[in-house]
């Protein structure tokens, strides 16, 4: 296993509301080795996409611990952050709401190289154009604007930008979720290329369960704010043992008519963020709670060295 790249730790952040405080992330801890995948899942409104724009500081951290490259960035000032996100980038979930559609594709994959003073103008045209190769679309489109592209091709476009500076992380947030299924399996497939042939990391946020398994090689389901599993990939589908991943995955289509699985269907809907249950979050849906459950939140038990899951009924 190769060391961790990014180190999360106690990371929280609470966003005003009013008088109340909404905790959208909330003492979420992980890290991600060097060349891996860790894919961030949970339902909309979990604090997933929070999670990864605080990490690379887009949005303030409220408090806790991020350590990338060693080095931890909740502390840098404004210009040695500057120069650090040449080595973390992201790619958005609207293609075209990232892209400025007043400048050409090429201006926009150029723009990094600028900003951050790498190479001289040739040079820069040339790797605009080795970029826009290696996500497969034409050098020559780079004299296009976002509207001439399809849903697809601006993702790509999207893709070349976050890779044009050869960062070490990626933070892909629901990068495939607005294309059609057959788009995204080349943009899935992309990725993994590009993680290969770069030595990529990624941090992958997205609601589809399918989409995490392809791409992960440890998963973290999110509820509310709060990790409540967190393992490698085969302890995650093959051993789900919060109730919410249980429930989770037995919604995953089967992949055979004849497959055999008991569907879990939870009580009630999600809680209000700005008034979450006291005790574990999820215990008012859950067909497992227990009395401790209504009044402590679990605290990560360690289920094997790769596996950890927050919930009372492994205490």
């Amino acid at each position: 296993m190769n060391p961790p790249l990014l180190e999360v730790h106690g990371l929280k952040k609470h966003f005003a509301a009013g008088s109340t405080t909404v905790k959208a992330v909330d003492d979420v801890s992980f890290s991600i080795a060097e060349g891996q995948t860790l894919g961030l899942v949970g339902e909309s409104g979990c604090g997933k996409s929070t999670t990864g724009r605080s990490v690379l500081r887009l949005i303030e951290p409220t408090e806790g611990s991020v350590r990338f490259m060693g080095q931890e960035i909740t502390l840098l000032p404004a210009g040695p952050l500057r120069a650090m996100r040449r080595h973390m980038q992201m790619v958005f979930q609207d293609p075209y709401a990232s892209l400025n559609p007043r400048m050409s594709i090429g201006e926009v994959l150029e723009e990094p190289l600028i900003v951050h003073g790498l190479h001289d103008r040739a040079t820069r045209k040339r790797k605009v154009a080795e970029a826009l190769d290696m996500v497969g679309l034409n050098p020559a489109y780079a004299a296009r604007h976002p509207h001439e592209f399809s849903g697809g091709q601006r993702q790509r476009v999207g893709i070349a930008r976050a890779i044009i500076t050869r960062p070490r992380l990626v933070v892909a947030d629901e990068a495939v979720s607005a294309l059609d299924v057959s788009i995204q399996a080349q943009i899935l497939n992309l990725l993994r290329e590009l993680q290969q042939e770069l030595g990529l990391t990624y941090l992958f946020v997205s609601h589809d369960l399918a989409v995490i398994r392809h791409v992960s090689d440890t998963i973290g389901v999110m509820y509310l704010g709060r990790m409540v599993e967190l393992g490698a990939r085969e302890d995650i589908y093959a051993r789900p043992s919060h109730p919410y991943t249980q429930a989770l995955l037995s919604a995953i289509p089967r992949e055979h008519p004849r497959e055999q699985r008991q569907r879990i269907v939870l009580q009630g809907s999600i809680p209000n963020p700005a008034a979450p249950p006291a005790g574990c979050h999820f215990h008012p849906r859950c067909p497992s709670c227990m009395e401790v459950c209504q009044r402590e939140a679990p605290t990560p038990i360690k289920l094997s060295p790769t596996h950890t899951v927050a919930c009372h009924l492994y205490r």
